[in-house]
């Protein structure tokens, strides 16, 4: 808390003194997820959604040479506007944040500053991973690697399903990092509510989550624990037609020479537009339904 590179808003840092729930939001969403003037309204969306749930919402960004844990409305409106906003990972956070520059956080980044700040529990849409054809292309998303060595926990509706699921499992399980599906026996898939793989592990309630938390860091075993939250049925698009939308969003990236950080918005945008704006909708649903819980688990953590 004392870290010269946190401004942490002050109803954030009551709350964390006082030892009541914290979420963490990332602002990837705000600059980089969605158009204006959706973005906008989606992260004041999400942050009350925590509020209704019983949690302080923290959306956390870079600017002025330091890391806000915790956002006004007045800023959030200014990074949903703001063009050339740096998508901030870890390796990018010195340089912007020494340059002065204007960050949104990725979930690494939001993961190292709310784990800076002491928050535990962050809400996110759905997690970066092994990108396809990352045997040769050797693309794995930060995301994960942070994971592996920061204890705060994922809430999001699985990995994004433009990324190689089974290989993102695969590597989850290789870096010791929980991953458990609510309420079924299925891994989702962002937009869908499955995969055709099987979750490592399941917990039906946010109570049973918060216990977990508590004994694996109990343990000492650091890290991060993924919890996977299925996108409401009434919202999903289903997983084989969204294959035919990001096998073509995957084609026209590889057209168009669409590498490193700018593939994941690019492809985003490219299925929204290819959906007529189905895959916008369930993104926001997903990310709302991702805050009830992820408040839910902050709630039960803190008790």
């Amino acid at each position: 808390m004392n870290n010269h590179f946190l401004q942490i808003h002050p109803e954030v840092a009551i709350a964390l003194q006082q030892g009541k729930p914290v979420v963490a939001l990332e602002s990837t969403i705000i600059s980089h997820g969605m158009p204006y003037p959706k973005n906008v309204e989606t992260a004041l969306a999400v942050e009350q959604t925590v509020r209704d749930n019983g949690a302080i919402p923290a959306t956390i960004a870079i600017f002025d040479g330091k890391c806000f844990v915790g956002l006004s409305k007045e800023q959030i409106e200014f990074f949903g506007k703001k063009k050339n906003v740096w998508k901030v990972s870890l390796r990018d956070m010195p340089f912007v944040i020494s340059k002065k520059l204007y960050g949104a956080t990725t979930v690494a980044a939001t993961m190292r500053i709310a784990s800076m700040a002491g928050i535990k529990i962050f809400v996110t849409g759905g997690i970066g991973g092994v990108h396809r054809g990352a045997e040769k292309s050797m693309d794995i998303s930060a995301d994960l690697t942070e994971m592996e060595n920061t204890s705060v926990a994922v809430v999001s509706a699985g990995v994004k399903s433009i990324l190689d699921i089974e290989l993102t499992l695969e590597y989850l399980e290789t870096k010791g990092i929980p991953v458990v599906t609510i309420g079924q026996n299925e891994f989702p898939s962002f937009y869908s509510r499955n995969s055709g793989l099987d979750s490592p592990l399941r917990l039906d309630s946010a109570i049973e989550i918060a216990e977990m938390l508590k004994v694996k860091w109990a343990l000492d075993l650091n890290g991060s624990v993924l919890i996977a939250n299925p996108v409401p049925k009434e919202q999903e698009i289903e997983a084989n037609e969204m294959k035919v939308h990001i096998d073509a969003a995957l084609k026209a990236a590889t057209e168009k020479n669409i590498k490193g950080k700018e593939v994941t918005p690019f492809l985003l945008q490219w299925i929204a537009e290819h959906t007529k704006g189905e895959s916008l909708e369930a993104n926001i649903a997903l990310i709302k339904h991702n805050a009830k819980l992820g408040a839910a688990i902050a709630v039960a953590f803190c008790k």
